[in-house]
């Protein structure tokens, strides 16, 4: 791995805890595994969809590589920490199975250090000994790994449920899937090509062009769909029309308005007050909902971020 990336990137994130998986791949501990396991507070996508907070496993087979540099991203981007590297060279990739089996193993890792705790609760510990869901978001752009829909299989195969968190500007990459996912997200966070240029900062040309044929084919997915907003105080909550023209395009099953968090190497970028407060976000939403005739079926403040959807309730994937 230090033969692809600086080996002082290397070092910044080991510090940032994320458990390397082969040459490109990582797993990192999401803040919600520790708080479902000693608070019983599970993350909005239990309450959202069914999935298991201590089952999931949030991971990336595209740790350093991706096709834009957002502002709000908690990812490393080169330029960070005065570290630089193409994140658009990409590397010999390892195996679906590969990448699987070792972000069980880097899964398994984390959790061992629950295993004296006496404040985690041991049913769930044991049940989290099995994750059964990948959430394939961690950072990067997961559609630059050329065998994205394999790795998506090659879960499956193991009994999981996956999401998929793309930012849509690889259509070619979505269109081609062997497999898809359980559900996919496509982050929408600009309403025109301006504010996507000054927020997302594509690094590849047409990107803007790229989410837009993306939008066009995603009523074609069998699986549900969900157009993510992350919202960022004074930059992207504005022009609702323009977002419901490209929300309409889609016809997503769901829309998520998650509010910016002031976490990561984001925080390099972006102000504390960046961030904006539920409220915002629910007075966001309502806007949104109104204009593609959506209602709001849930909501989390503590995670910041509101539901949309057609459907009186949201599909869930797992009994909790």
């Amino acid at each position: 791995m230090q033969e692809i990336v600086p080996s002082s990137l290397i070092q910044a994130l080991d510090k940032q805890k994320y458990h390397f998986v082969g040459r490109h791949s990582a797993v990192k501990r999401c803040r919600w595994l520790y708080e479902t396991l000693i608070h019983g507070r599970p993350c909005y996508k239990q309450k959202f969809y069914g999935i298991k907070t201590h089952q999931c496993l949030q991971m990336t087979p595209t740790l350093f590589y991706c096709t834009q540099q957002c502002l709000f991203c908690w990812k490393a981007q080169s330029g960070d920490l005065q570290i630089a590297w193409d994140e658009l060279k990409l590397p010999r990739w390892d195996s679906p199975e590969e990448i699987v089996e070792g972000s069980i193993k880097a899964q398994l890792k984390i959790l061992s250090g629950y295993k004296g705790n006496p404040k985690a609760n041991r049913q769930k510990f044991k049940e989290a000994l099995t994750p059964k869901h990948a959430a394939i978001s961690l950072t990067g752009e997961p559609t630059l790994y050329s065998q994205i829909g394999e790795l998506i299989q090659t879960f499956h195969k193991k009994g999981f449920t996956t999401f998929l968190v793309s930012n849509g500007t690889i259509p070619s990459a979505l269109a081609r899937l062997s497999e898809e996912p359980t559900q996919l997200y496509i982050s929408v966070c600009a309403p025109n090509k301006k504010t996507f240029k000054d927020l997302c900062r594509p690094q590849i040309p047409n990107a803007w062009e790229r989410l837009r044929e993306t939008l066009e084919f995603l009523p074609s997915f069998k699986c549900p769909c969900v157009i993510r907003i992350t919202s960022v105080r004074n930059l992207n909550m504005k022009d609702v029309d323009e977002y419901a023209k490209l929300i309409r395009k889609a016809n997503p099953a769901y829309v998520e308005t998650k509010s910016y968090m002031h976490v990561g190497f984001s925080r390099l970028r972006l102000g504390f007050k960046s961030m904006p407060s539920h409220q915002e976000i629910r007075e966001f939403a309502e806007q949104i909902a109104i204009e593609i005739g959506y209602n709001i079926i849930d909501e989390s403040q503590e995670s910041r971020v509101v539901l949309l959807s057609r459907l009186k309730n949201p599909i869930r994937f797992g009994s909790v």
